[in-house]
C-alpha cells in the first residue's frame, strides 16, 4: 500500500487500529499482524525507545562480506536521500550507508549511528524488524510504521542467510523518501544480499582451500623428512572433488565403487561434525573393509578444522581396478601424542588416502541436511498407512518426534474427524494428537477443545495459509499475557523445558484442515528456516494423507449409512424362530451383504443371506435393489428356486442397463450371491436353495453341527441357469446358521480351518441365538474385516399340534355347513368364542369355492398362533382374483367378503394345486 491522497501509507486504518476498530481489509496482512504484535508487546507510535548496543562486532564475517556491496550502493545512489543499511540477526544495526554523505549529519542518531537495535520488540513496525518477523522481503510504506518518528519515509528490507545453515544471518535495508518508490528498488536490494550471501560463501570455501593447503603442505614435508603440522579442529565438509586440480595431484586415489564411495563420504562427514580424533572401520560391498581416520588440522591463518583419511587393505584388488598408492616409510614425526597408531602409521599391506577436509560446523550442516532429506523419504512411506483421520495425524507426530521436535500436537475441528469440511476450524478445534518424549505432556489432552488466541502464532498460522516460526517461545509475549488461562497454560509448558515453537496449517486443495504445532525443548539451539521447512513439507504431506482419509471416511459414511437404511432396521413378530442378526462393515468399504427375515402365510418364515460382488456405494445400492425384490417375489409365496431364478433374471436385467450406461462410466453389476430358507413349524418342514453361497450350518438339539447338503447352484446374475430345491426335516429346538463369506473367507486363513473353527463355536447347545451371534463374531470375526459380515441365527419352535385342526372333505356343497359346525367347536375348545362369526363366514366362503371351482383332494386348516389362521387348499391351480360384482351379478362378492374380514389373505401354490388362506387377528373379536 503506497500513497494515499494526501497520507502516507494507510493512516486512516492506522489510527481505526490504534482506537480498536477492525482494518482487516485495508492493511496488508504482514503488517497488520506486526501491529498487533506491537500493541500485545504494549508499544506506544510515540514512545518506542531503541536500545543501543556498543558490543557489537564492526569486523564480523557478515560486515565483511556486506562493506564491498555497500560501498557499491552508496556509489549508485549518490546525491539521493537513500539510507542504506546492515543489521545483524538481533536488529543490531552494523554499518550505515548514505547517497548523500552531508545526510547523516542532518539525521538524529537512531537514524545515523549504528549500534542501534530495530527488532520490532523495540522499534514496532520498521524494515528491519518486520524482515526478522516474518523471516522473508518486506516492504513498509509510511504510516505502516508503527513509530510516529518514522512515518515520513519508506523502506523495502530483506534477510541475510547462511547459505551452508539457510539460517539468518542480518538484514540489508533500504530506507527512503516515499516518492523515491519504483518497483526496480525491490530486485536491487534482493541482488545485493544474494551478493552477500555469495561472498560469505567464497569465505568459507577459502577456509577450506587454505585447511587443504596445510594438509597437502604437511603430508609433503613428513614424506621428505620435514615436520608435520600438529593441528586443532573446528570444522566443514569438502569433497576432495573441490579442490583444485594442482592439489589432486599430490592426493593418493581412492577411486572406489560409487556406492562405497558415498559410504566414506558420510561417515567421514559425521567424524568432521564430532569434531573429535578417531579411528573407525567402515563395511563397503564384496566384503571390503576400510578405517576412517579423523585429525584435526588448523590454517596458517588460524581455521581449524577436520581431516579424514581412509586406509583399505591392499590384499585384495579394488572393486574397479584403479591404482592405490602404497605410503611407505616412517610415521610423520608430528603426529599427536594419546592418537591411535593408524592415524599416522599405515598398517603393513594397506593404502592411504584423503577423503574429506573441512570445519566441523559445515559438516554438522551437511549431517542435518542429509538427516531431514532420509526423514522426508520415511516420512513418504509411514505417514498415511490407513485411511483414518485420527491415525494419520498420530503418524505425523510419530515421525516428527524426536528428530524434528520434542513435541507435537494435532488440533482438527470435529467436522474433520467425521469427514465433513469445516465452515469455521479456527473456532471447532479439537485437540486429536498429543505426543512427545514425556509422558506427562503439559499440552491439552486429546478431546478437549483448543481456542486460539488472537495474535497468536496458532492464529496468524490460520491467517496465512503458512508456516509461522517462533524461535523463542516467550511467556511474556502479549498474546499469551491477554489471558490468564494462557498464561499458566504457557509457565505449565516452560517448566518442561520448551523453549521455540513452529506453527504449521493443514492445508490440502485450499481446505484448512487443523493445525500441527511443533515444539523443541531438549536441543538448546532454537528452531531455524531449515526446521521451519520441513516442518511444512512433512505437514503438507500429512495434510493431503489427511484429507484422503476425510474424504474416504465421508462417502464411506455415506455408504454404510445407506447400507444401514436399506438392511432390516428391527426384525418382524412372528413365532416360528428366534432370531438374532449381527453385521460388520468391512473397514476398507462397504460391501453388499444383507439378510431378512420375512414371514410368511401359515405360520412360516423365510431367512434369507446375500452378498453383492464389490464395495462402495454401487454395491451397497445393489443390495437394497435386490432385498426389496426378494421380499416382493416372497410376498408371492414363490418357493426357493423360483425366488432366486426371479432374482436371477433381475440381476441379468440391472446388469445389461447399467453396462449400457456409458454417461457415467458404469461396468454393470458383477454378481451376488444368496441363500434362501424356508421354515414351517407346524411339519418342520424346511426347504432351501442357493446361489453361488455358503451352505447353512445346522445346529441340532444335542450340539451336533454340520453344513446343510445343499446343491450350490449358479450366483446371481449369469442367467439361464437353474437352482434346486433341497427339503429336510429339523429336529424341534434347532438351530440355522445363516451367513456369508466374510465371516469364514480370509486370505490369512484356509476356508476349511474356518468352517471348523465356526463348528466348534456353534458346538453350546445352552445359547441363546443372541448369545451364539456373539460368540461367533468373537471367534470368528477379524479385527480388522476385509469384506462384510451378515450373521442370522434362528432356533426354530414347533408349533403344538393341538393348536391346529385339519378337516378333509369331498366336493360335496352339503359338507360345508358341517365344516361350519366343527370350525365352531374347535373355536371354543380353544377359547376363541368371539371370533365364530367371521370364522364361520371365512370358512362358508372358501370352502365353497374350493367345493365349487376346485378339484379333489380339499382340506381344510385351522391354525391358532399369532392370529387364527384359516387355510383351504385344494388339487386345483387356478387362482382366484378380488373384484368388484356388479349390482346385477349372482356371484362375485366372497372374496371381497373375506377381504372385509380378514386382516390379510392370499394364495400360494404347492406341487398339489393352492392354498387359500386369510388371518383374523384375536384382537380382532
Amino acid at each position: 500500500m503506497g500513497v494515499t491522497g494526501e497520507q502516507i501509507g494507510p493512516a486512516r486504518s492506522r489510527e481505526r487500529f490504534l482506537v480498536g476498530e477492525p482494518v482487516e481489509s485495508g492493511v496488508r496482512s504482514p503488517i497488520l499482524n506486526s501491529w498487533l504484535r506491537c500493541r500485545l508487546l504494549g508499544l506506544s507510535p510515540d514512545q518506542t525507545e531503541l536500545p543501543y548496543r556498543d558490543d557489537f562486532d564492526p569486523d564480523s564475517r557478515l560486515v565483511r562480506a556486506a562493506v564491498p556491496v555497500l560501498d557499491q550502493l552508496q556509489s549508485r545512489f549518490s546525491g539521493s536521500q537513500m539510507n542504506i543499511s546492515v543489521a545483524d540477526s538481533n536488529g543490531t544495526v552494523l554499518q550505515r550507508r548514505f547517497g548523500e554523505p552531508s545526510l547523516a549529519r542532518s539525521l538524529p542518531p537512531i537514524q545515523s549511528v549504528p549500534g542501534f537495535v530495530f527488532a520490532e520488540r523495540f522499534g514496532g513496525t520498521n524494515g528491519i524488524g518486520l524482515a526478522l518477523a516474518e523471516r522473508g522481503p518486506i516492504q513498509v510504506y509510511g504510516a505502516e510504521h508503527f513509530a510516529e518518528r518514522a512515518q515520513s519515509n519508506a523502506c523495502c528490507a530483506v534477510p541475510i542467510r547462511d547459505q551452508l545453515s539457510g539460517h539468518i544471518v542480518g538484514v540489508l535495508c533500504f530506507g527512503y523518501p516515499h516518492s523515491y518508490e519504483h518497483p526496480s528498488l525491490a530486485v536491487l536490494l534482493r541482488r545485493a544480499a544474494e551478493t552477500i550471501e555469495r561472498r560469505m560463501m567464497e569465505e568459507s570455501s577459502a577456509r577450506e582451500r587454505r585447511l587443504l593447503r596445510t594438509y597437502l603442505d604437511a603430508e609433503r614435508r613428513a614424506r621428505t623428512g620435514g615436520d608435520t603440522h600438529d593441528g586443532h579442529h573446528v570444522g566443514a565438509t569438502l569433497p576432495v572433488e573441490s579442490a583444485g586440480s594442482a592439489e589432486l595431484d599430490e592426493l593418493v586415489d581412492l577411486e572406489l565403487d560409487p556406492h562405497d564411495q558415498t559410504v566414506l563420504k558420510e561417515k567421514a562427514t559425521e567424524l568432521i561434525s564430532s569434531f573429535r580424533r578417531a579411528a573407525v572401520d567402515v563395511t563397503l560391498q564384496h566384503g571390503r573393509e576400510a578405517t576412517l581416520l579423523s585429525r584435526p588440522v588448523t590454517s596458517r591463518s588460524g581455521v581449524a578444522g577436520m581431516v579424514v583419511e581412509a586406509v583399505l587393505s591392499s590384499d585384495t584388488p579394488p572393486v574397479h581396478h584403479l591404482p592405490l598408492s602404497p605410503r611407505p616409510g616412517p610415521p610423520p614425526s608430528g603426529t599427536p601424542a594419546g592418537a591411535p597408531a593408524d592415524s599416522a602409521v599405515p598398517r603393513p599391506g594397506t593404502v592411504r588416502g584423503l577423503v574429506l577436509v573441512g570445519e566441523p560446523e559445515v559438516g554438522k550442516y551437511a549431517v542435518e541436511a542429509r538427516r531431514r532429506l532420509e526423514l522426508l523419504a520415511e516420512a513418504g512411506s509411514r505417514i498415511g498407512t490407513t485411511l483414518d483421520v485420527s491415525r494419520t495425524a498420530w503418524e505425523l507426530a510419530e515421525i516428527a518426534v524426536p528428530r524434528l521436535a520434542d513435541y507435537v500436537t494435532v488440533d482438527l475441528p470435529e467436522a474433520v474427524l467425521r469427514g465433513d469440511e469445516s465452515a469455521h476450524p479456527e473456532a471447532e478445534l479439537q485437540r486429536a494428537v498429543r505426543h512427545g518424549l514425556r509422558a506427562d505432556s503439559p499440552f491439552f489432552p486429546v478431546g478437549q477443545h483448543v481456542e486460539l488466541q488472537s495474535g497468536s502464532p496458532h492464529m496468524r498460522a490460520l491467517a496465512e495459509g503458512q508456516a509461522v516460526l517462533e524461535a523463542e517461545f516467550d511467556p511474556a509475549a502479549g498474546w499469551i499475557t491477554a489471558n490468564p488461562a494462557h498464561a499458566r497454560h504457557a509457565r505449565r509448558i516452560m517448566a518442561h523445558g520448551v523453549h521455540s515453537l513452529i506453527v504449521v496449517p493443514l492445508l490440502a486443495r485450499g481446505v484448512l484442515l487443523g493445525i500441527a504445532s511443533f515444539y523443541r525443548a531438549q536441543d538448546p539451539a532454537p528452531f531455524g528456516d531449515d526446521d521451519a521447512r520441513l516442518a511444512q513439507e512433512l505437514t503438507a504431506r500429512a495434510a493431503l494423507c489427511i484429507d484422503n482419509a476425510r474424504r474416504y471416511t465421508r462417502e464411506h459414511t455415506l455408504a454404510l449409512a445407506l447400507q444401514r437404511s436399506l438392511l432390516p432396521r428391527g426384525l418382524p413378530e412372528q413365532g416360528a424362530v428366534e432370531v438374532a442378526h449381527r453385521y460388520l462393515p468391512a473397514e476398507s468399504g462397504v460391501g453388499g451383504d444383507w439378510f431378512d427375515v420375512i414371514p410368511l402365510s401359515g405360520t412360516r418364515v423365510a431367512l434369507l443371506v446375500g452378498d453383492v460382488v464389490g464395495h462402495g456405494l454401487h454395491a451397497a445400492a445393489t443390495m437394497g435393489r435386490l432385498r426389496t425384490a426378494a421380499r416382493n417375489f416372497a410376498e408371492l409365496e414363490l418357493a426357493p428356486d423360483e425366488l432366486l431364478t426371479h432374482l436371477d433374471n433381475l440381476l441379468v436385467r440391472l446388469d445389461r442397463e447399467e453396462g449400457d450406461d456409458h454417461a457415467t462410466g458404469s461396468i454393470g453389476i458383477v454378481g451376488a450371491t444368496c441363500l434362501y430358507v424356508i421354515y414351517d413349524p407346524t411339519s418342520r418342514q424346511c426347504t432351501m436353495a442357493r446361489a453361488g453361497h455358503l451352505p447353512p450350518a445346522l445346529v441340532h438339539p444335542d450340539g451336533g453341527v454340520e453344513f446343510a447338503d445343499l446343491p450350490a447352484g449358479p450366483p446371481l446374475g449369469l442367467g439361464g441357469l437353474p437352482f434346486e430345491t433341497a427339503a429336510i426335516e429339523l429336529p424341534q429346538d434347532s438351530t440355522l446358521v445363516l451367513y456369508t463369506d466374510g465371516l469364514v473367507e480370509d486370505r490369512h486363513r484356509d476356508i476349511d480351518v474356518a468352517l471348523d473353527q465356526l463348528r466348534r463355536a456353534l458346538a453350546h447347545v445352552d445359547r441363546s441365538p443372541e448369545d451364539t451371534c456373539q460368540a461367533v463374531m468373537d471367534a470368528m470375526a477379524p479385527e480388522h474385516p476385509t469384506d462384510d459380515i451378515a450373521l442370522l441365527v434362528a432356533r426354530t419352535h414347533t408349533l403344538s399340534a393341538d393348536r391346529i385342526a385339519v378337516w378333509d372333505l369331498p366336493a360335496d356343497p352339503a359338507r360345508v355347513s358341517d365344516i361350519r359346525a366343527a370350525a365352531t367347536r374347535q373355536l371354543a375348545h380353544w377359547g376363541l368364542d368371539e371370533l365364530s362369526f367371521a370364522a364361520e363366514l371365512l370358512l362358508s366362503e372358501l370352502v365353497t369355492n374350493a367345493v365349487r371351482y376346485g378339484i379333489e383332494p380339499i382340506q381344510v386348516r385351522l391354525i391358532h398362533d399369532r392370529a387364527l389362521i384359516c387355510e383351504v387348499s385344494d388339487g386345483s391351480s387356478t387362482a382366484p382374483h378380488l373384484r368388484r360384482a356388479a349390482n346385477t351379478d349372482e356371484g362375485g362378492r366372497g372374496l371381497f367378503l373375506v377381504a372385509q374380514l380378514a386382516q390379510s389373505w392370499g394364495t400360494r401354490y404347492t406341487p398339489r394345486g393352492k392354498v387359500i388362506w386369510a388371518e383374523c387377528a384375536l384382537e380382532a373379536a
